[in-house]
């Protein structure tokens, strides 16, 4: 079947394709009856509006990109149903991208996005992300861009973030509340922002509780959402430091490896060894014993971050000046039995 066009409309009512456009829109200017008639006979002949020629007038594609580095991982579910509750609000279709932690994918995301001419782009950088002129290249190209979570200080755009030093900080000096001395932190790469703050505040919280930092006890977990890096960090450090009372994951999903180690050799939870996570995904409730944990809210930072974009989409679309903004959410400590 053909589709329905504006002017086979006005054709059959005698009327200008102008009064049959505004008579859908519901404009004032034409009269009740005529637009009653108009409204019959699309509906009738199932009329749909054409999504292209519409964005064609308005300058939008009604559409914007969201690049997260994995689907592996709880929290990047939740932020994409926060995207997804904004987005529908606003009659925008998202377009999803894993960039799987790589740089090199990042990039041609990026230029996919551009080529694709979506409105906006909100992104969490890659574990590679060591570069910023791809990024430099959506701001160039004028499109408004939000990062989230994992993000880049020198690039100058709206960023929805969270304190990961002080959430840090704040779960290492629990454990030490709790009497724990020797502490491990199984931490993220070398790169990400949130790996590098997030090993400052369990450094500053140590110190600040005059226990002196070993760099022995920190582990490197290259794709800091990985069940496996948790289990072989985990036997390794309980094979090199014996006297281990406590470690502190850069994220549940390592901290869940964490546990399932012990657990396989029998060295009790928290007894022995206190296990505290980052995320509270669903699956810290789940496991045993259930892993006390930072609430980090991936949905409210997801619902912010689009919120930010789709009000930045409709100032570029005004000609209205953009002024950046920077928000930080808060964290709180869940606390179950690991810790």
């Amino acid at each position: 079947m053909k589709e329905v066009t504006l002017k086979q409309i006005a054709s059959q009512l005698g009327v200008s394709i102008t009064t049959v456009s505004k008579a859908l829109k519901n404009y004032p200017d034409v009269s009740e009856k005529t637009k009653k008639k108009i409204i019959d006979l699309a509906n009738k002949l199932n009329y749909t509006p054409n999504s292209f020629a519409v964005n064609l007038r308005t300058r939008q594609s009604k559409t914007i990109g969201l690049i997260i580095p994995t689907v592996d991982y709880n929290f990047f579910s939740k932020v994409f149903e926060g995207v997804l509750a904004e987005a529908q609000k606003r009659d925008f279709l998202v377009i999803l991208l894993r960039s799987n932690e790589k740089l090199d994918v990042e990039k041609k995301q990026i230029e996919l996005l551009i080529n694709k001419r979506v409105d906006g782009i909100l992104m969490s950088l890659s574990n590679e992300t060591g570069e910023f002129e791809h990024i430099k290249n959506i701001i160039n190209n004028k499109t408004p861009l939000v990062l989230f979570d994992k993000i880049a200080k020198l690039i100058n755009c709206s960023k929805v973030v969270i304190n990961d030093r002080k959430a840090a900080y704040d779960a290492v000096h629990y454990l030490i509340k709790k009497g724990h001395k020797k502490i491990a932190h199984f931490r993220g790469s070398l790169m990400p922002q949130n790996s590098i703050d997030r090993f400052l505040g369990y450094k500053k919280a140590l110190e600040d509780n005059n226990i002196m930092y070993d760099s022995s006890l920190v582990y490197f977990c290259d794709n800091n959402t990985d069940f496996e890096d948790g289990y072989k960090n985990a036997q390794q450090a309980v094979a090199e430091h014996p006297d281990l009372d406590a470690i502190f994951a850069i994220t549940d999903l390592v901290a869940i490896g964490i546990v399932k180690y012990l657990n396989d050799v029998n060295i009790e939870i928290p007894k022995k060894i206190a296990v505290f996570g980052f995320c509270n995904s669903f699956m810290s409730q789940v496991i045993s014993p259930k892993l006390t944990t930072i609430d980090q809210p991936g949905y409210e930072i997801g619902k912010k971050a689009a919120s930010i974009l789709f009000d930045e989409i409709e100032l570029k679309k005004n000609n209205e000046p953009i002024c950046y903004q920077s928000i930080e959410l808060e964290t709180s400590i869940i606390e179950r039995g690991s810790a």
